[in-house]
């Protein structure tokens, strides 16, 4: 397809303009009567050398003090920080979040069991729980493994994850 040179200028404008890429093929049809696809306004879009103009999301900036604020606060503090402590049958299970993630993870920590063992926790991108005890071949009671979950879940609730 071949346009007129007023025609580029007037397609380079819609897109200095920040329009989308089904906003320009739209005006395409209304205002110079070219009816194509999504992928050829796409392809034109390229064959004359054109960029969208990136959008970016806008952001609640209430949230996102609150998020700077409480980064900071981890920051100051020790490397890990307790948010959690649920009480079990025996004792406590406490849960901590690292404030850095491991390569992979969406988030990780340490968790503390009611006997007191230890392990290490990180939750994937896909949303797999890995668990790494410190102790080789310990499992945690049910009732620990119950608790753990539960606070894990209300750690990343309450975190935004």
């Amino acid at each position: 397809m071949e346009l007129s040179n007023s025609q580029k200028e007037v397609l380079s404008g819609w897109v200095a303009e920040g329009l989308k890429l089904g906003e320009i093929q739209r005006r395409l049809n209304e205002v110079f009567g070219i009816s194509i696809t999504y992928m050829e306004t796409r392809f034109l879009l390229d064959d004359l050398n054109l960029d969208l103009l990136s959008q970016p999301k806008p952001v609640d900036s209430e949230f996102s003090q609150t998020a700077h604020e409480n980064l900071e606060e981890v920051g100051q503090g020790d490397e890990r920080v307790d948010f959690a402590a649920a009480e079990t049958g025996r004792g406590k299970v406490r849960v901590s979040l690292h404030p850095i993630n491991r390569p992979g993870a969406v988030a990780g920590g340490e968790v503390t069991f009611s006997d007191g063992n230890t392990a290490e926790w990180a939750l994937d991108q896909i949303g797999r729980l890995v668990l790494n005890a410190e102790k080789e071949g310990y499992q945690p009671t049910e009732d620990d493994l119950e608790a753990f979950q539960k606070e894990l879940s209300a750690l990343l609730q309450n975190r935004g994850l």
